[in-house]
């Protein structure tokens, strides 16, 4: 198990880390990067990224994957600050989508990331490494 814990997280879960997508190969190659750092923190085995648009793997593509390693539940966790149109309205809409492919899984959406002290401490970071130290 990785520095995080997982109480009540069962092996039948799978998690799908969706981002925007980008023209960018760079961009959109940080959310594997995003979703190997979850995986080993956590422990957590079928953990997959997901591009919401402009690349793939697409959300479809990514519920199919967990399901191939055995998920029965999936959470879909949008890679969003803040709560919005994509991640209210269109995220919802792919994953539902995706699922009515996959009778008896479950499914369900994440909050965004949004307000969270811990986010403070990544936000200094940065301030701290844009001033050289």
């Amino acid at each position: 198990m990785g520095t995080l814990e997982m109480t009540n997280v069962t092996e039948d879960v799978g998690v799908i880390v969706v981002d925007h997508g980008s023209r960018l190969e760079a961009a959109n190659a940080m959310l594997y990067e995003v979703c190997r750092v979850y995986a080993e923190a956590t422990g957590m085995r079928n953990v997959e990224p997901a591009h919401m648009e402009l690349a793939k793997p697409t959300i479809a593509q990514a519920f199919a994957r967990c399901v191939a390693r055995g998920a029965r539940q999936i959470i879909v966790l949008p890679y969003f600050l803040s709560p919005g149109r994509h991640s209210m309205q269109d995220i919802p809409r792919f994953a539902a989508e995706a699922a009515a492919r996959f009778p008896g899984v479950a499914y369900r959406i994440a909050e965004p990331l949004g307000v969270d002290a811990r986010m403070a401490e990544i936000m200094h970071h940065r301030v701290l490494n844009a001033l050289g130290r």
